[in-house]
């Protein structure tokens, strides 16, 4: 199976109509300072059931000048990951199921002074 976890995740976090259009990547050479984003990075993960099912760990940072923005917009990404997107096909993956395995919690990030939160999921799927 060779899909790419992370082009699962901005794919679905892109089509949702509550995240700002064009904040979600999964390369941070897209990202300008002080412009809302959402950077998605592939932690690891394994192969659960050989040629079947993966788990991959997602972390999530959601970067912004505005700290109650940042925190506003990791909580509801938070729950779009843990209530919505289990049982949805994106980009030819079904996602059977989303944990969560560190909730999001502050992070500045030093050079460039912006304010980030930080979360990191497990996300199960297979091909759809």
């Amino acid at each position: 199976m060779r899909i790419d976890p992370i082009e699962i995740l901005v794919s679905y976090l892109d089509s949702l109509t509550e995240v700002p259009a064009g904040s979600v990547m999964g390369d941070m050479t897209q990202h300008v300072t002080g412009e809302t984003a959402v950077y998605l990075e592939s932690m690891g993960g394994f192969r659960v059931i050989r040629d079947r099912m993966d788990r991959a760990d997602i972390e999530y940072d959601v970067y912004s000048l505005d700290r109650k923005t940042a925190v506003d917009l990791a909580l509801l990404v938070r729950e779009k990951l843990l209530e919505d997107l289990p049982q949805r096909i994106v980009s030819g993956a079904l996602v059977l199921d989303v944990e969560e395995i560190d909730s999001p919690k502050y992070d500045p990030d030093e050079s460039s002074r912006e304010h980030v939160y930080c979360g990191q999921v497990a996300v199960f799927y297979t091909a759809a």
